[in-house]
């Protein structure tokens, strides 16, 4: 099984650290993975893409021609990427941001994340329920092994952050398999 995934939104929205997240608990499972970031010529609020292949056999190239899954932060990003994804694949969108569905031969999951974030009370926990909202929706790994590379990336803050990320994983997690449904 080989699954290609790409992150997109804006900078300051979590895409690296989204992408990086998965890739790294899909290597914590013994699966191989890549990450590949690309960023806009912006500063900041630039574009930001990411693209991260987890497979169960060696990895030939990090730029597939077109991706399984597209995960979309807002409007621009989907307008950008969803041409690349194949048909039949997987459209995770941010509903906060993105209204406008156009493709009709792909799955879409629609998860109003950025609210999600805000009921939580940080905005900054958006790129952790759409992971969430990814492995509801495809079980591309399991929620113990986000949990794990969450608690190792987040072991030297404090112990509400990690309280906070789990809280936004399980709701991403909830959300993501009721609109696969």
């Amino acid at each position: 099984m080989k699954q290609s995934f790409v992150f997109s939104g804006s900078g300051g929205q979590g895409i690296m650290s989204a992408g990086i997240t998965l890739a790294h608990t899909a290597i914590d499972m013994g699966k191989h993975s890549t990450f590949l970031p690309e960023y806009g010529p912006e500063q900041r609020g630039g574009s930001a893409k990411c693209t991260v292949i987890i497979s169960d056999c060696d990895i030939v190239s990090p730029l597939p021609k077109k991706c399984d899954t597209l995960i979309a932060m807002n409007e621009q990003a989907y307008n950008k990427f969803i041409d690349d994804v194949k048909e039949g694949g997987t459209v995770v969108v941010n509903s906060s941001r993105v209204t406008d569905i156009e493709r009709q031969d792909v799955k879409t999951i629609s998860v109003p994340v950025d609210d999600v974030a805000l009921e939580l009370g940080n905005e900054k926990v958006a790129n952790t329920v759409i992971i969430g909202a990814l492995i509801g929706a495809t079980g591309i790994v399991s929620k113990d092994a986000v949990i794990a590379s969450l608690e190792d990336k987040f072991k030297a803050k404090s112990p509400k952050i990690m309280e906070l990320n789990i809280a936004a994983l399980e709701k991403g997690i909830a959300l993501g398999k009721g609109a696969a449904e």
